[in-house]
């Protein structure tokens, strides 16, 4: 399923995938649906500064619109699976994780690549959620 207002992939595969009681979120980054990336600036001169911190906000607020246009939310979450391009950035990843979740949340798994499709992407999750179909008989 592609998702009206977010921002489109960058390939062709869906935002979310339905497969029974689950949902599976691509892999959703901090870009925003006009093509920029919170946490990433440049200053006249071209310095970039990219903010883990921001960026980690933003991936996870993307994942909550995008659950959220199949009825679910963050707390639908049942693992998630972090890529970091440098672990030095974990400390800040997981001081904004802490934010929302705590340890009755999903399961995490967090592991540092080589690079992200951006240079500007610090981070980037994929997610599953438990979201039960609708008892409704289909037709």
């Amino acid at each position: 399923m592609i998702v009206p207002g977010a921002a489109p992939p960058r390939g062709r595969f869906p935002h979310l995938r339905r497969a029974g009681d689950l949902v599976f979120v691509s892999g959703t980054s901090s870009r925003r649906p006009d093509g920029g990336f919170a946490g990433a600036s440049a200053d006249v001169m071209g310095v970039t500064d990219l903010d883990i911190r921001a960026q980690t906000r933003a991936v996870l607020d993307n994942i909550a619109s995008l659950l959220a246009a199949v009825g679910g939310s963050l707390a639908d979450l049942v693992s998630v699976t972090t890529y970091l391009v440098s672990m030095n950035d974990f400390g800040g990843y997981n001081e904004v994780y802490a934010e929302y979740f705590d340890e009755t949340g999903p399961s995490r798994t967090t592991v540092a690549v080589h690079q992200l499709p951006h240079p500007h992407l610090l981070i980037e999750i994929s997610a599953v959620a438990h979201l039960p179909q609708s008892q409704e008989p289909r037709r």
